[in-house]
């Protein structure tokens, strides 16, 4: 899957790059599927205007391969910008629904555009409303058995309220569920004295010491390296 020319905006080393261009060379191939239609998405959101935030390839596809184990049937996302994760996920997991929540109406027409393009409409729900807004509303429609428990959740919005969106989100997941909360690591600045003060560092680091005192998950952090950055991602899983 060729992403040249779309994750311009961030610390990269050719070595991470090449690599991840070789291995989806042959792990998912111009020959699948949706090879096209993926990549047509990024390319969408990139000619719209929109910022290069959204999740890289490889962790995407790692997502999406994760509800296949675990077969997760209903996802929560926070934060779905073009809606390029929600559609790997869906076009991935055909019986998967995902329900994507975005702050931005112009980022949510611009995604469920791209889910249309996709042909995962039946799959994926575009919510425009501000997180904090809308996950009490799903927790309400879980309570009245309107809506299912999630098996998934994948954070990837404003920094700050990391722990809000995950707190929130633990009660309205089945047992064994999975989090994820992504750009925790931030190039290191996770941990750099000089980078404390930065909003996504704080956010960051709350998330993290908030989630290992809370004694309904269990969690870990993973760095990576890839064609977009050196990141890494908070997983926790609900017990």
């Amino acid at each position: 899957m060729s992403t040249k020319n779309i994750f311009t905006n961030h610390e990269q080393d050719p070595i991470w790059t090449a690599v991840d261009g070789y291995t989806l060379s042959h792990l998912h191939p111009t020959s699948h599927p949706q090879h096209k239609v993926l990549n047509d998405v990024l390319v969408n959101i990139r000619d719209q205007g929109m910022p290069d935030i959204s999740t890289y390839p490889v962790m995407a596809k790692f997502l999406a391969l994760q509800c296949r184990i675990a077969n997760v049937k209903h996802v929560l996302e926070v934060g779905t910008l073009g809606g390029y994760t929600a559609i790997w996920l869906a076009t991935q997991n055909p019986g998967l629904h995902v329900t994507a929540i975005e702050v931005d109406p112009k980022y949510a027409e611009v995604a469920r555009d791209n889910v249309k393009m996709a042909g995962v409409s039946d799959q994926v729900e575009v919510i425009v409303r501000a997180g904090l807004d809308v996950l009490p509303k799903l927790k309400k429609e879980i309570d009245d058995g309107k809506r299912p428990k999630f098996g998934f959740v994948y954070i990837d919005a404003d920094k700050m309220n990391n722990w809000s969106y995950f707190e929130a989100a633990i009660s309205m997941c089945l047992s064994r569920a999975f989090i994820v909360v992504d750009n925790i690591v931030r190039s290191g600045k996770l941990v750099r004295e000089d980078a404390q003060g930065q909003e996504g560092v704080i956010g960051a680091r709350k998330l993290v010491e908030s989630v290992g005192k809370d004694h309904r998950v269990d969690g870990v952090v993973l760095q990576t390296v890839a064609e977009k950055s050196y990141d890494g991602f908070l997983m926790a899983v609900v017990k």
